[in-house]
């Protein structure tokens, strides 16, 4: 963004600093504080850790909520995406 490194470098010549940067922007890889991922979705247990109502495959009643279960970075803070998919996930869990 030419705004935002207009800014950096204006004020790290106003207090001596050094304008700089991610290193996740150097090399062209998305980059995030939000780690998630790691039980995708998939029909099959060969296509992922988890079906479409977070169910783990082949573990009946094991369900997976939460970070693990959002398939990419999502470029902003995802609590709100991990909550509504944790709320949708809910809907297929049976009653006890």
């Amino acid at each position: 963004m030419p705004q935002g490194v207009a800014f950096v470098e204006k004020l790290a010549a106003t207090t001596g600093g050094i304008a700089a940067s991610s290193s996740s922007e150097v090399v062209g890889v998305p980059l995030t504080a939000h780690i998630l991922g790691g039980c995708p979705m998939g029909e099959t247990a060969a296509d992922g850790v988890i079906d479409h109502a977070h169910r783990i495959h082949h573990y009946p009643g094991l369900y997976v909520l939460g970070g693990a279960s959002v398939p990419a970075n999502l470029g902003v803070n995802p609590s709100l995406t991990i909550t509504a998919m944790a709320e949708r996930a809910m809907t297929f869990i049976p009653p006890a």
